[in-house]
C-alpha cells in the first residue's frame, strides 16, 4: 500500500441547532468567508489530498453558490447531495458515492465542517504520523481541565481521574475498506474512531491543536474569527 492516495471527505449536512443559527453553521461567516470553505480550501491546497468530497442534503441552498465563487476548489473539490440525518449516515452514504474513485486500501480523512482551524500542517503530521499504522488514527488534545461528572440537580458529584483522557478532534483518518466496513456494522456512533473501536482496534492518538476546535456554540464564533485571522 505504499502508493495509498488521501482522499478527504466532510460531512456537511447537519444543521447547527445548537448554535442558533439563521443557517446552518457550517455556512455562517467567519473571517470574510463561509465557515465550510475556509475547510475545503485548506483541503484543496493541500498537496497530500488527491480530492476532497463534502457530503451535503439534498436540499442544501448554499453549496452551490460557494463553490461556484470559489475558483481555487475547481477539480479539488466534489458535492456530494447524499447527506443523511445523522453524522454516522452522512459518513457512510459519501463513502459508498466514492467507491469508483477509492481503493481499498486508500486512506480517507473525516473532517468535522464546523473545525475551520485546520491547517495543512496538521493534515501533513496526521498523515506522516499514520503512514505505516495499521488500523489509523485521528488528531485529539490530552485532557488538561479537572473533569467533574454532576448529579441531577447540576452539582459536581465526583472528580473523574482525568489520566489517559483525550478529546477527540478531525480529521479522522483510516483506510477505506476497513472505515466502511465499520461504519455498517457499528450501531449509531458520534465519531469514526467509535466504530472502528467497535471492532476491536485501537486507531492511534495523534496530537492536534487547540486551534482546530469545533465550532458548536455562539461563543466560539468570536474565537473562531480571531484564530482565522491570526490574531
Amino acid at each position: 500500500m505504499a502508493h495509498s492516495r488521501h482522499f478527504a471527505l466532510v460531512p456537511a449536512a447537519g444543521v447547527g441547532a445548537r448554535l442558533g443559527a439563521a443557517c446552518p453553521k457550517q455556512y455562517l461567516p467567519l473571517a470574510g468567508k463561509p465557515m465550510l470553505l475556509h475547510v475545503l480550501e485548506t483541503f484543496a491546497a493541500c498537496a497530500a489530498i488527491a480530492h476532497c468530497f463534502v457530503v451535503v442534503s439534498a436540499g442544501d441552498a448554499y453549496i452551490d453558490e460557494i463553490i461556484a465563487a470559489a475558483p481555487q476548489l475547481a477539480g479539488r473539490v466534489t458535492v456530494l447531495p447524499h447527506g443523511g440525518a445523522t453524522r454516522h449516515e452522512s459518513v457512510l452514504n459519501g463513502l459508498r458515492q466514492i467507491r469508483a474513485q477509492a481503493d481499498d486500501g486508500d486512506w480517507v480523512l473525516v473532517h468535522d465542517a464546523a473545525r475551520p482551524g485546520l491547517n495543512e500542517a496538521l493534515i501533513e503530521k496526521l498523515i506522516a504520523e499514520l503512514r505505516d499504522d495499521h488500523v489509523g488514527g485521528l488528531l485529539a488534545l490530552p485532557v488538561v481541565d479537572t473533569l467533574k461528572r454532576s448529579d441531577a440537580d447540576g452539582r459536581a458529584a465526583e472528580t473523574v481521574p482525568r489520566a489517559g483522557l483525550w478529546g477527540a478532534q478531525t480529521p479522522q483518518m483510516f483506510r477505506y475498506a476497513l472505515l466502511r466496513r465499520a461504519l455498517e456494522e457499528a450501531e449509531e456512533v458520534t465519531d469514526e474512531a467509535s466504530a472502528i473501536e467497535a471492532l476491536g482496534l485501537a486507531p492511534l492518538l495523534v496530537e492536534g491543536s487547540v486551534r482546530n476546535f469545533k465550532v458548536t456554540l455562539p461563543q466560539d464564533i468570536a474565537l473562531a474569527e480571531l484564530l482565522l485571522k491570526g490574531l
